[in-house]
């Protein structure tokens, strides 16, 4: 995308609209307009009539400056939004985007499709910990907000949080020094930011400078507009001593949220210490309210009284600027973005209309492809004529090559019919033979890789299980432990499906079932098997081989060939897990290493797309009605009894009614321990078999 000439950012604020225009100069980045566009009545006031006293103001600043040849950037307000910063566990980078999804999942508190969402990845380069910011917008509330800008046909690039706006500003005017905070005093709420190296904490407490205009209103029976003209006097006011007492159960409330705010980050980050504090937002003109916060919090305040980026050059407009410059970082911090200098990059801004802009870029490319379709059919007719003038003047030479070709087509026929045609019959019973063995490694050897890739278990943990001495064993919810309930194969001879189709197959068990005794149910026309597994078993026998006894292969090849497409298993292992974070320590310790997978066999050829495994998909073990499949931990596969088929323990000997136990399902058969509060894990992958080999690949590769 081409530079933009210049960047205005606008932040629609409740008593006014206030736009910063930044251009790029020779030195950096220089502030060369402003403008402020005070509402006519305060917007938290105006009810219904919100949008239109927005649009209005919108429509006086379009109609007093020209915006050919630039781009604006938008705030949006800090309380409306969502933040969260998340530490990650040391992953390869590639895996980063996937591991971002999952939290994104577990701590937006409403479903993706509804939100408009993005993140952004802090990491201090002498550190290998990276921590990730993951912001949203209810999708609705992003429309509405950019409806107006897009309306006015003005060219949105961005939409970002006031806060992060506020972050960028202050980090491109270097004034982040050791662990700043950032007090932003706006009229509906206030944003508190940490800055602390290259990590930043943020929170929003929903006191403002309406705040201290409704408590004028209630001490000095006015109305808003009038309580609000009184506040923003209050320095100049004969009444000014009487103004600030009636004020001070706010500067009280306002204080006592900082210094929770500060509590709540101190106990998360115990080596930090805030050395100093800014102060921005049109409130802390108020006359010893940067001194009253000074002194209740014990650390030095600075006022924001200039901008990295200077002050417009017109008279009037500096005069303007410096007069609002409290309430203008969110504006100058948008402006820095749209130009592509900010910190903090992620934008709220609609896919849809990103796609459209990116069409919009393309365009100029689609005429000079149009030029080359015209083109295209002259160069194309031009090389027939040629062709064919050529191949008259070489009229015998064809001739001759033909008779050439017919000699040696009879040739290679006399060569297929008498002598390749020869041995024929002895062929096909040397294929016969060596079929046999095919495919009977392939099951065995996926099962012991699967089980290869669970993480080990630690060599104390190991021994106290081993010593049956419960006190020697750590907490259940943090024994790093992945027990296999269960591994269900289902072969397809074309697997032609997405991965979204493979997340949400369901392969049929055909392991035994067992019942609330222990005893395994006898269910369907096969022993130890329900009846839908029989649909399961006939595709696991397409890819044995013919055993003796079932009768002899009388084709050349009795191995089922690859077909149309490509041949392979959809697999489905069930795992429990006693980890409280067993979503992400599944993911970390046995999903990633699953998309990895390589064959330990030479005789078996498989390779598994990192694409297509799916999951974990976690549920509780204790919602698992009784009856179902126990939790049977295991780590080798155990035949069951002649003609069952199944990986998740050997089938128990049927005891007498008088001793049958009672089995509880929900028992650790190591521990003894209650197994409800642990995690069932749901993983779905697709296995290829006889997969090709890389196109640069040797025979010693």
């Amino acid at each position: 995308m081409a530079t933009p000439r210049f960047a205005w950012g606008i932040d629609v604020g409740n008593r006014a609209l206030k736009a910063v225009r930044l251009s790029p100069g020779p030195e950096g980045l220089v502030i060369d307009d402003f403008d402020v566009v005070e509402h006519e009545q305060i917007l938290s006031n105006s009810g219904d009539n919100r949008d239109t006293l927005i649009h209005q103001a919108l429509a006086n600043f379009v109609q007093r400056h020209d915006m050919r040849g630039g781009v604006v950037s938008v705030g949006v307000s800090g309380q409306s939004s969502f933040a969260r910063f998340i530490k990650l566990p040391p992953v390869e980078t590639r895996k980063i985007p996937e591991i971002v999804r999952f939290e994104a999942v577990q701590q937006i508190p409403f479903p993706l499709p509804e939100v408009e969402w993005s993140y952004q990845l802090f990491q201090d380069p002498n550190s290998p910990d990276v921590e990730v910011g993951i912001f949203a917008m209810r999708k609705e509330l992003v429309s509405q907000h950019i409806k107006v800008f897009t309306d006015m046909g003005l060219n949105v690039q961005v939409v970002q949080m006031n806060p992060l706006a506020v972050y960028n500003a202050m980090y491109n005017d270097d004034r982040l020094k050791g662990t700043t905070m950032i007090i932003d005093l706006g009229a509906e709420n206030t944003d508190l930011i940490i800055a602390e190296g290259e990590t930043i904490w943020m929170r929003s407490i929903p006191i403002g400078g309406n705040n201290f205009t409704e408590t004028l209103v209630k001490a000095f029976k006015l109305k808003f507009p009038k309580a609000e003209e009184l506040k923003r006097n209050a320095s100049t006011s004969k009444y000014g001593r009487q103004i600030l007492q009636a004020m001070k159960p706010v500067f009280n409330d306002l204080v006592a949220e900082i210094q929770r705010s500060i509590g709540f980050y101190a106990s998360v980050h115990r080596d930090s210490r805030i050395t100093r504090v800014l102060a921005l937002g049109g409130t802390f003109r108020l006359p010893g309210l940067q001194k009253y916060v000074q002194q209740n919090l014990q650390i030095e305040v600075h006022r924001i009284d200039r901008l990295g980026a200077g002050a417009p050059a017109d008279p009037r407009a500096a005069t303007s600027f410096n007069e609002n410059i409290l309430s203008s970082s969110a504006a100058y911090g948008l402006a820095i973005q749209a130009l592509g200098g900010a910190k903090i990059s992620s934008s709220l801004l609609p896919q849809r209309i990103r796609r459209e802009k990116m069409w919009q870029e393309k365009t100029k490319w689609f005429a000079a492809a149009a030029a080359v379709f015209v083109a295209a059919p002259l160069v194309a007719y031009g090389s027939i004529w040629w062709g064919s003038y050529s191949l008259d003047q070489n009229a015998q030479v064809d001739k001759e090559n033909k008779n050439f070709y017919t000699t040696v087509k009879s040739d290679s026929d006399q060569w297929e019919n008498e002598v390749e045609a020869a041995g024929s019959g002895d062929r096909t019973r040397t294929q016969n033979f060596n079929s046999l063995q095919l495919g009977r490694e392939t099951q065995p050897a996926l099962i012991s890789d699967i089980v290869g890739c669970l993480p080990p278990i630690p060599a104390d943990l190991k021994a106290a299980l081993a010593s049956g001495d419960k006190s020697k064993l750590p907490p259940r919810k943090d024994r790093p432990i992945i027990n296999i309930e269960r591994i269900s194969m289902e072969y397809h001879q074309d697997l032609n499906m997405t991965g979204e189709q493979v997340s949400s197959r369901e392969v049929a068990s055909i392991a035994p079932k067992v019942d609330a005794s222990g005893a395994v149910a006898r269910q369907g026309a096969r022993r130890g098997m329900s009846a839908n597994s029989n649909a399961s078993l006939a595709n696991i026998a397409a890819v044995l081989p013919t055993l003796p006894g079932r009768g002899q292969p009388q084709q050349a090849a009795a191995a089922p060939t690859t077909g149309a497409g490509t041949r392979g298993f959809i697999v489905e292992i069930v795992c429990t897990t006693p980890r409280a974070d067993a979503g992400s320590f599944v993911l970390q310790k046995f999903v990633t290493k699953l998309q990895t997978m390589k064959s330990t066999n030479p005789a078996v050829n498989y390779s598994v797309k990192s694409d297509f495994v799916k999951g974990p998909f976690i549920q509780p073990v204790g919602s698992v009605a009784t009856g179902q499949t126990a939790a049977r931990p295991v780590n080798t596969m155990i035949a069951a009894r002649p003609g069952e088929i199944g990986f998740g323990g050997r089938a128990p000997a049927q005891p007498t009614a008088a001793e049958k136990p009672k089995f509880n399902p929900n028992e650790d058969p190591v521990t003894k321990e209650d197994m409800s509060s642990d995690q069932r894990a749901t993983i779905r992958m697709m296995v290829q078999l006889d997969p090709p080999k890389p196109e640069n690949s040797t025979p010693n590769q």
